[in-house]
């Protein structure tokens, strides 16, 4: 009997321990934790760069990633809701917690308004006003508008460009408390790196996209104008990232990263521009990968 009840209780146990695990992968899925990472980590680095010269607060260091943390986590969440039904369509997507009713979409309702509300709350409160507004902006921008409009026009690209570009904007405001040109310029170049990062991914990922009707290549399909266009918006990387060095706001170390950094990503557009491949686009992808956070980088070193 006790044997029995011995198993019994260690086969709970390990279910227990199973399921928590798997709450924390559905979790880990719906924030996109990568991803939100990265995002993070374009506003702490921006923070760090507007701060060279002075005292670094470190604490404010930290309300900006966990407040943006949270932020982007809401907004990621929010996203997986509305498209729900459209992401079981999509190999990419099927497994997500929500689509798969592994989580219901009051749960992840519930955890992405407690996110944002209080990522918000920390930045406004913690930081300042002015950059707890623009988070706002940013979720409410992503989660909807972005999200709806990726079925009803490849338009949505652009749109989701701006909030794609809030978080450098978010870093300088974060220490400055306010949007100077330098804030404009550093978003401007995260607004232009996703012209080429996200169109490389929508061309590779084509069929799965149309699967689900997002309308996510500019010109509706792998061609010559789509690929004309990635071609165009990526080589406006080229003067928007020089735009620190050229007002003096930066050296000659990220000027020269820049330029590298830009001339491989126009090169592979076009290539992709005249091959049309998905292999073209895949190197194009996998450089675009590397080019944000080098030539941020960069920045922060030639302001050091």
């Amino acid at each position: 009997m006790n044997e029995a009840r011995t198993i019994a209780e260690k086969n709970e146990w390990i279910s227990g321990i199973s399921l928590l695990k798997q709450k924390v992968t559905d979790y880990n899925q719906l924030i996109k934790t990568r991803l939100t990472f990265l995002v993070v980590f374009s506003a702490v680095i921006t923070y760090l760069t507007a701060s060279t010269g002075s005292t670094i607060n470190w604490f404010e260091v930290m309300i900006l990633a966990l407040g943006g943390t949270l932020v982007v986590g809401a907004s990621n969440g929010i996203n997986q809701i509305i498209e729900k039904d459209f992401d079981k369509l999509m190999v990419r997507t099927a497994n997500r917690p929500v689509a798969t009713k592994r989580m219901s979409s009051t749960e992840a309702g519930l955890a992405s308004l407690i996110m944002g509300i209080s990522g918000v709350y920390l930045i406004a409160a913690f930081l300042n006003p002015l950059c707890g507004w623009l988070s706002l902006a940013s979720l409410v921008s992503y989660a909807f508008i972005y999200t709806p409009l990726k079925r009803v026009s490849p338009i949505s690209v652009f749109v989701g460009a701006f909030p794609g570009a809030f978080p450098p904007l978010l870093g300088w405001v974060a220490f400055t408390g306010s949007i100077t040109t330098e804030a404009i310029i550093f978003f401007g170049v995260q607004f232009f790196w996703q012209f080429p990062h996200f169109w490389s991914i929508a061309w590779i990922l084509d069929d799965d996209y149309k699967r689900a009707g997002f309308k996510m290549l500019p010109v509706y399909g792998r061609n010559k104008k789509s690929a004309f266009q990635v071609l165009i918006f990526t080589s406006m990387l080229l003067p928007v990232g020089l735009l620190p060095f050229v007002e003096g706001y930066t050296g000659l170390v990220s000027a020269l990263v820049c330029i590298a950094g830009a001339g491989l990503l126009i090169w592979y557009a076009l290539k992709l521009y005249r091959s049309c491949e998905n292999a073209d686009a895949k190197k194009l992808m996998f450089a675009s990968f590397f080019y944000l956070p080098l030539v941020q980088i960069a920045y922060l070193i030639d302001k050091i």
